[in-house]
């Protein structure tokens, strides 16, 4: 049946890793309905994990420098995720990638790091939450680490957020849905989740 007589097919989302392709439709995305109803966060590009935060000040960042970032770094293969649109318009994103990429993290030693892919963003367009896009887009982010050698994904939740920006490293019962199991807790209040791939 053709797309028009298909409400399915219709409204199917098509997932993509980032690349130079697809790079102008995250741009959209961040540009606009990304960070629509949290705009204190729109600067971010989704570059704050990939940054050294003991030689970066990230409060100094601006939106252009981080979309500048965003580019050279997806150009270069040095930032990794995935991208969901809806009939050709970006509706969703899960920032993940091997953790050797991820200098935030740099400060938490873990071992095997070089075989472990983390899991830092989800955003939703506030009009299509909750129709199975981060699903999704977690199946293909651990489908693709996996394909990069990955042996273990991990993600650190936030078990009490009450906002769709507390939920922006993916809500905790997604990843449990999904086969993740608690790994440790945090002195945050937060919980490292982990999953073998």
């Amino acid at each position: 049946p053709s797309t028009a007589s298909d409400p399915m097919k219709a409204h199917a989302i098509s997932i993509q890793k980032l690349d130079t392709g697809c790079l102008p439709k995250f741009l959209q995305f961040f540009d606009g309905d990304a960070f629509s109803d949290n705009p204190k966060w729109s600067s971010c590009y989704c570059q704050c994990f990939y940054e050294d935060h003991n030689v970066v000040k990230w409060s100094d960042r601006t939106a252009e420098q981080n979309r500048a970032l965003a580019c050279s770094r997806t150009a270069s293969g040095d930032m990794q995720g995935w991208l969901a649109s809806e009939n050709d318009r970006p509706v969703g994103w899960c920032g993940a990638a091997p953790r050797r990429l991820l200098h935030a993290l740099d400060d938490e030693p873990t071992p095997n790091a070089e075989t472990v892919g983390a899991i830092v963003c989800f955003l939703v367009a506030p009009s299509r939450r909750g129709k199975g896009i981060a699903r999704a887009l977690l199946d293909a982010a651990c489908s693709g680490l996996r394909e990069q050698g990955m042996t273990i994904v991990e993600a650190n939740p936030r078990p009490d957020a009450r906002t769709p920006a507390d939920n922006h490293f993916g809500p905790l019962a997604l990843y449990l849905s999904s086969g993740f199991r608690i790994h440790r807790e945090d002195d945050d209040a937060s919980v490292y989740v982990r999953r073998a791939l």
